[in-house]
């Protein structure tokens, strides 16, 4: 088992370039299915999902080749619509497979999907999106199977903002019979993106990043060539590790206008940001100030943000509140911080935290992405050494999380876990 190492940096110095969103990505690479001639994805990150991309990608007959960032995707050999539940299980965004092979084959069977544990994460509005669009759904234990002879299009209704079912209903609608209209749609940049390449490859999506979208079906798709969005998130959390101890971090191959409520909250607590039209630099040259968070869909807070930024106002005098409605069970990243001296207090969806206390090492475990992004912040300012287990779940988002940290000055480093250094049940640190 792999650990990382983090110790006490001081202030930070560097530029990181941003790589292909992840989120953007898993829905990319699923819409690919659709096409009826080879695409192209340029940008695409090497991470953990898109390994379990490609086997799935193998087991149902498609051509997948990644080389360097450029994924090259043949859906014309695709034979079959079952994808494996042991794979599906691995990542959150396999459900996009049901929406993107349900025109062309007609049946699909596909895993509960699985990814980061926020306790409650339905697919009932995914659910919801096939059966308006004319298909039968049938539920077992650990799969399910979406059924449909013809699609039709439909107004859908989501009862709430999701950008995993907007951007399935989008894939199941492209070749529908007719009109489809999606109210109360998600706005998020990976849902224009997601259709920006279905529209390149000959789809007809009006309206993505506004609350209706109309998608007009089409009976066949192109090839094509896209290029996917850069992480806004990866992005943010890398601007928060300026001021963690001060210093000052750029950010390259980035889209500003993606990031506005975090650079906004960043500002208000004190630190300085500046915006290109592809870069940002942000630097901490004073005293952090305590705020209030509250996450929200696109454009508001991303909850995806609130743990990183969890760690930056542990260095802020006086007590912050966070407060999650997005996912109000995100709050798996606190009790390790725990560990380390944070005084943080949970109350429903509400994390209280109390800043400007000292760091103390130890041993930590990453439950999720952003959680080990929230655990390697907070042990910048550690006094001593954090080690952090949980890798699979960091690199399930990061690429190269360690070299990204240490190309800006941060004391990172890979270890295996050996049994001298294994915490024994019973200790504080215990895992």
């Amino acid at each position: 088992m792999k650990y990382i190492q983090v110790e006490n940096t001081g202030p930070l110095h560097g530029t990181v370039h941003i790589p292909g969103a992840k989120n953007s990505s898993l829905a990319l690479l699923a819409a690919a299915c659709l096409a009826d001639d080879v695409v192209t994805l340029k940008g695409i990150p090497h991470i953990e999902d898109v390994s379990i991309i490609a086997g799935i990608s193998r087991d149902i007959g498609m051509a997948f080749k990644q080389e360097g960032g450029t994924v090259v995707i043949d859906p014309r050999t695709v034979h079959s619509a079952v994808i494996d539940p042991g794979k599906s299980s691995k990542y959150r965004a396999s459900y996009y497979y049901a929406g993107a092979l349900l025109s062309k084959f007609g049946k699909v069977t596909i895993g509960f999907p699985g990814g980061d544990d926020f306790v409650s994460r339905p697919i009932d509005q995914h659910i919801k999106v096939f059966k308006a669009l004319g298909a039968k759904v049938y539920t077992f234990e650990d799969y399910y199977i979406i059924e449909a002879a013809e699609l039709r299009g439909a107004d859908i209704y989501f009862d709430m903002l999701t950008s995993g079912a907007t951007i399935n209903a989008m894939l199941a609608a492209v070749r529908a019979k007719g009109r489809t209209i999606l109210h109360n749609a998600a706005l998020d940049p990976e849902v224009v993106d997601t259709a920006a390449f279905l529209n390149r490859i000959g789809a007809r999506i009006y309206g993505a990043g506004t609350e209706r979208i109309r998608i007009e079906g089409v009976p066949y798709l192109n090839g094509g060539s896209h290029t996917v969005i850069p992480d806004r998130l990866i992005a943010g959390a890398f601007l928060m590790a300026a001021g963690i101890q001060g210093g000052q971090v750029t950010v390259m191959d980035v889209i500003p206008e993606h990031l506005g409520s975090c650079l906004s909250k960043m500002e208000e607590i004190g630190m300085d940001v500046e915006c290109g039209d592809a870069h940002i630099t942000a630097c901490r040259s004073g005293q952090l100030k305590a705020t209030r968070i509250r996450t929200g869909m696109y454009p508001g807070f991303a909850t995806d943000l609130q743990q990183p930024m969890t760690a930056l106002l542990l260095q802020a005098q006086g007590k912050s509140i966070v407060t999650d409605r997005v996912y109000p069970k995100r709050f798996a990243h606190v009790p390790q911080l725990r560990r380390l001296g944070a005084e943080i207090e949970l109350r429903r969806e509400c994390a209280f935290i109390r800043g400007g206390l000292p760091l103390q090492g130890g041993w930590v475990h990453a439950t999720d992405v952003r959680a080990g992004t929230c655990l390697l912040l907070a042990g910048l300012a550690v006094e001593g050494t954090v080690r952090i287990t949980g890798v699979d779940h960091i690199e399930r988002g990061y690429e190269d999380v360690v070299g990204s940290f240490q190309s800006i000055g941060a004391k990172l480093s890979m270890h295996e876990l050996n049994a001298q250094e294994m915490p024994v049940r019973g200790h504080t640190n215990y895992i």
